[in-house]
């Protein structure tokens, strides 16, 4: 039986790829570095092994409210380095945490107060005056809590993101949107509040948010109700009136009791290269071109076979289930997860898609991935696997790809899969 704090919850990519970080259902932080390659190792092609492990949230009680607070790490989200140390955030549902992630290879000795174990000397037998040196020692990797910011969120975080000024960052929760500054952890600013005065009215949550890559002043939420907001912050303190409204005309042939869950946004990321953003709702993965609101310019079915088995996947909760997508480094690419332990890979230009399975059974090390298809019915052909036999336990939720190569890692619940190009 599986332990059900290992659940992995977040994973994510430095900004050179070199490192990931995961984050787990028991607030642990787990960040696996890149090995360097070696002449002699040229088949292993940097593996990524543990780097630092540390427990980055705890479990807490909220006595007002007779509530308790998950441990459980909702987001993490990488700063580029400016050092040597790596800094990241780290999100539960209502506190966010700048972690410092050094290492150190040496200690000081010859101190002239204390002896080497620490014991301080008698100062009457001090005669000589010692010049404290550096000696080696074996690394060790240190995570330090740098800032907390707190009692910001009255309902639960999704989202954080980090400006691309560096200085600032936001984090969504289910109706409101805040603004951070990274040195400042007592106030933040309220950019988007959709609170209704009675709540009895609400009719939409924000489900994710981002900062756009190169426009410190543009961000973009989604919403349950499927549409997008992109909003600019010279325009107003208050972000309440959206710059873009990006949503689809639903097509009323289509329309079911169900409509309006699987319309709901569970992802929204943008391109590397700003022009674009991706955003995930059950059935599909729909790309926006940010100059054109009415409609997608690209849609792309991740598992349209589950369209005839909503009503169940509505009893087994599995409708609610938030996935999410990401860009590979060029934005030619995008990737999202599915139900089986399957993921999906669509490539922009040549509009082809894979189907692949992240499993133990199938992944030893250096095996080619198979292809995997999925038969919804009539005769099953061999290497097919049929609608009813998909496991609704095993879910893809998180992925992440490496900002520069098509090195990808894949959150199966409690495995981490980290996959790579086949090597010529």
């Amino acid at each position: 039986m599986q332990n059900l704090s290992d659940i992995i919850s977040t994973v994510e990519f430095n900004c050179s790829g070199e490192l990931l970080a995961t984050g787990d259902k028991g607030g642990r932080v787990v960040i696996f570095q890149r090995e360097q390659e070696s002449k002699n190792r040229l088949l292993s092609r940097g593996e990524y092994n543990v780097y630092s492990t540390f427990q980055s949230h705890e479990p807490e009680f909220d006595y007002l409210k007779s509530l308790e607070i998950e441990e459980k790490i909702n987001k993490i989200r990488w700063l580029p380095q400016q050092n040597a140390a790596h800094f990241l955030l780290s999100a539960n549902d209502k506190t966010i945490k700048l972690w410092k992630i050094s290492e150190r290879d040496k200690r000081a000795e010859g101190y002239n107060l204390k002896d080497e174990d620490g014991r301080l000397r008698d100062q009457f037998r001090i005669t000589t005056l010692r010049v404290p040196v550096l000696m080696p020692m074996d690394l060790m990797v240190e995570a330090s809590p740098r800032r907390i910011f707190a009692n910001a969120h009255t309902y639960h975080i999704n989202s954080i993101s980090v400006n691309s000024d560096y200085e600032t960052y936001l984090s969504a929760d289910d109706l409101r949107i805040n603004l951070w500054h990274l040195e400042i952890t007592d106030r933040s600013f309220n950019i988007v509040d959709i609170k209704p005065a009675n709540m009895e009215e609400l009719t939409e949550v924000i489900t994710a948010a981002e900062c756009h890559p190169h426009q410190c002043n543009v961000f973009v939420y989604s919403s349950s109700k499927g549409t997008i907001r992109l909003c600019d912050m010279r325009a107003a303190a208050l972000c309440d009136r959206h710059s873009k409204f990006f949503e689809e005309p639903e097509d009323p042939s289509s329309r079911s009791f169900f409509s309006e869950i699987i319309s709901s946004i569970s992802d929204v990321k943008f391109s590397h290269s700003g022009r674009y953003m991706m955003t995930r709702d059950y059935l599909s993965v729909k790309v926006w071109d940010l100059n054109m609101e009415n409609r997608p310019v690209e849609t792309y079915q991740v598992h349209e076979y589950l369209r005839s088995k909503l009503c169940s996947l509505y009893e087994n909760d599995c409708i609610f289930d938030k996935f999410e997508c990401c860009w590979n480094g060029s934005d030619s690419a995008i990737m999202t997860g599915s139900y089986n332990n399957f993921f999906r890979m669509f490539d922009r230009n040549t509009r082809r898609d894979i189907t692949l399975e992240a499993s133990r059974e199938n992944s030893k090390p250096r095996a080619m991935l198979k292809p995997r298809k999925v038969c919804t019915g009539g005769k099953r052909k061999k290497d097919e696997i049929s609608v009813d036999s998909l496991d609704f336990n095993k879910k893809i939720l998180h992925t992440a790809w490496h900002p520069k190569e098509n090195v990808i890692a894949v959150a199966a619940t409690n495995n981490l899969y980290i996959f790579q190009d086949k090597i010529n």
